[in-house]
């Protein structure tokens, strides 16, 4: 078992100026299990190649435990690899492909032979062990690439995209199962995905990429809790983070026809950069309901409103409803006071959804707002 350190690690392509990762700085505890995720072309997967010693490291270094393996080639570097495809050699039988990798190192047979068994057991493949990869799922064959890094017992376990052919009930599946025998091995893992609940069902810590630079590194309750910046706020959370303009006013922001209040220090903060306007990220779960239509009432009733008339907070123009069961989902348009309407999402009661082309007042829970910069995007005091 071992650390991982990138230490400021840089990959500049040739023929390029600017680094695909830029100066990447996290640190791994010993048996971590850390997603990189992120939209395509951010980084992560050259972030994973460098440390499998399949890209270059033009700037600074990286380390496994104590040692910099920087420069060293992958055979060096004790580590073994899942990729997307399985890249099962497909004239071979599964126990065959499983122990190839020790085959090679010059282990004896019988040593193979029980560590492919062992693999097989934790894996649940011991009764395709004589079966070749076209006889076997894609889910089988994935585990099959699992059991081959298994056998080599490395240091550290790198996962390229692994889930991403398999159909969406097994990917649900074998994402559980993979979190499941990490723990269980203790093995440090560095798991690439671009999907977000892949990231945050199965990471002890998350950490998101954009345009090669690290965004944030953290745990994912304590990412979906306090994101540092809008990108990592509209990028973690399914449905995404409603991200709404709105300007300052006196005690909070103005949203719709009310005042929602905020932090002094978030207003404090956002004056010392000149902005006269926040940017409010509002989770659909926090939204509620003026008047009990559709679901909550809550906070909806205790704002301060302008007009004695009119419902608290924004009217939605309800455009489509996903009823879920237990829950459900109103994508509708709103005015905020801008020349634009404004796509926001809400979660109601599934049993009370409201119908197509109705209206909904909709506030924010004071205790729940993300409150950015607009001008910088970057996170303002709580």
């Amino acid at each position: 078992m071992a650390t991982v350190t990138y230490d400021k690690a840089t990959r500049v392509y040739p023929g390029t100026e600017k680094p695909a990762v830029d100066q990447l700085d996290i640190a791994i505890e010993d048996g971590e299990f850390l997603v990189l995720v992120g939209p395509s072309g951010c980084g992560k997967s050259t972030s994973l190649r460098m440390l499998a010693g399949l890209e270059d490291v033009n700037g600074g270094a990286i380390r496994i435990g104590d040692r910099d393996v920087t420069h060293l080639p992958p055979k060096d570097r004790d580590i073994a690899m899942v990729f997307q495809n399985y890249a099962l050699y497909p004239h071979m039988t599964v126990a065959d492909n499983m122990g190839f990798a020790l085959k090679i190192a010059g282990v004896n047979k019988s040593e193979i032979r029980q560590k492919v068994e062992d693999a097989a057991k934790i894996l649940d493949l011991t009764e395709y062990l004589s079966r070749k990869p076209k006889a076997l799922s894609g889910g089988q064959r994935q585990r099959v690439a699992m059991g081959r890094a298994i056998v080599r017992e490395p240091q550290v376990f790198l996962m390229d995209e692994p889930l991403s052919n398999l159909d969406a009930k097994l990917r649900v599946q074998t994402r559980t199962q993979i979190a499941g025998l990490q723990r269980r091995l203790g093995i440090t893992t560095v798991y690439v995905t671009h999907d977000q609940v892949e990231a945050m069902t199965m990471g002890d810590r998350v950490a998101v990429l954009k345009d090669g630079l690290l965004q944030q590194v953290d745990s994912p309750r304590n990412m979906y809790d306090r994101p540092n910046n809008l990108f990592v706020a509209g990028f973690i959370g399914s449905p995404a983070m409603n991200l709404v303009e709105v300007p300052i006013t006196d005690g909070g922001v103005k949203f719709g026809n009310s005042v929602v209040p905020v932090s002094r220090e978030a207003l404090a903060a956002a004056a010392d950069k000149g902005d006269r306007t926040v940017t409010v990220g509002v989770r659909p779960e926090h939204f509620d309901i003026a008047d009990g239509e559709g679901g909550g009432e809550g906070a909806a009733k205790s704002l301060s409103k302008e007009s004695k008339d009119a419902p608290a907070g924004l009217a939605v123009t309800v455009n489509v409803v996903e009823e879920l069961g237990a829950d459900g989902y109103v994508y509708g348009t709103t005015d905020v006071g801008g020349a634009d309407k404004k796509d926001l999402v809400v979660r109601v009661n599934g049993r009370r959804v409201p119908e197509k082309g109705s209206v909904l007042h909709v506030v924010p829970r004071p205790g729940e707002l993300h409150v950015f910069s607009t001008s910088t995007g970057e996170r303002l005091a709580d």
